[in-house]
């Protein structure tokens, strides 16, 4: 196949074997480590009976490579978990099964995945709109004071790192201020505008570090497309320099948005788990913390999995929306 249904055949192959590449290191990070996984697991408490009783459930006195195809079946056709009593069957996509707890690992990570989206997708549109506009309109005041306010501005957001700027907006916002209450999740379904305004400061924790990267690239992109030839030809016929910098100039700065976008997604994945730890949002992030903080190793491969297999798949998506914006990356 050639054009673009080869570059998506390509790109789809490509995406599936980084997965499972991802899942073998993921894998054997956290169940080939030095000593005891068993009694890491159980606690330091547990009996030898019931440190064996862990093992069995593990499997972990099979070779890693045959843990590894049993784990890897599950995800395709389910696995089967002896409860004691009983045989509990996990369905496919099987993840594995909480130690701790003995849910099963993707009902789990259903039940906190709206928070997280919810966290991230608010926070993504958030630092688009600030990151664009902030950059399109430094290259509108370029050479005038507010373009250097406004530069000054990004770089300070980003040296600040996420939990800084959530501490200061909480402490300012909704203690001395008191604009807003200290943020409790509600279900969207339940009530919008509340799941909504408990979201504002989480939202614009993440979004306002990473609006200042989009601010930068923007006014860079903009400025090396107003300084090429066809720009210059367009001045000279007489175009005003608004229509210059919204027609050409902004079209010029789509394809490494969409780039850095895709990239920004996993940073934000990555910094949703310090957002949610600081503001108590039930999400995928703060549960990731409890599971390394009991040992609770399924949960852990498995949250770990569902998150790079996000990072992975908005990759993918940007790789695709790029080409559609410019289709010499369908020919590279």
């Amino acid at each position: 196949m050639s054009g673009f249904g080869g570059f998506l055949l390509r790109r789809a192959v490509a995406t599936v074997i980084t997965l499972l590449a991802v899942s073998v290191i993921v894998y054997v990070v956290f169940y080939a480590t030095p000593g005891n996984v068993a009694q890491i697991t159980c606690g330091p408490r547990c009996s030898p009976e019931q440190v064996h009783q862990v093992a069995e459930r593990l499997r972990l006195d099979d070779p890693l490579a045959v843990r590894y195809w049993h784990f890897l079946q599950g995800l395709f056709v389910g696995q089967d978990f002896s409860t004691g009593t009983s045989v509990e069957h996990c369905a496919a996509p099987c993840l594995g099964e909480s130690y701790q707890t003995g849910q099963q690992v993707l009902d789990i990570i259903l039940g906190k995945l709206p928070v997280s989206l919810s966290l991230v997708v608010g926070a993504m549109v958030l630092w688009l709109l600030l990151g664009v506009g902030t950059g399109v309109l430094s290259v509108w005041r370029r050479g005038r004071v507010s373009e250097r306010t406004l530069t000054a501005i990004t770089l300070a957001g980003m040296a600040t790192p996420v939990f800084v700027i959530g501490l200061v907006l909480m402490i300012v916002v909704c203690g001395q201020l008191q604009l807003l209450p200290f943020p409790q999740y509600v279900n969207f379904t339940d009530d919008p505008e509340q799941w909504a305004w408990n979201l504002l400061l989480p939202w614009l924790s993440l979004a306002l570090v990473e609006a200042a990267t989009f601010a930068r690239l923007t006014r860079s992109a903009m400025l090396e497309t107003l300084a090429e030839d066809h720009v210059r030809t367009f001045r000279a016929y007489g175009v005003g320099e608004r229509a210059i910098v919204a027609r050409h100039a902004l079209r010029g700065a789509f394809a490494p948005v969409i780039a850095l976008n895709a990239n920004n997604v996993g940073s934000a994945i990555g910094g949703a788990v310090l957002t949610e730890a600081l503001f108590g949002l039930p999400g995928i992030g703060q549960e990731l913390v409890h599971a390394v903080e009991v040992v609770d190793l399924p949960v852990v491969v498995g949250m770990v999995l569902v998150i790079s297999f996000f990072v992975v798949l908005a990759n993918a998506v940007a790789d695709v929306l790029y080409a559609v914006a410019d289709r010499r990356v369908v020919l590279a």
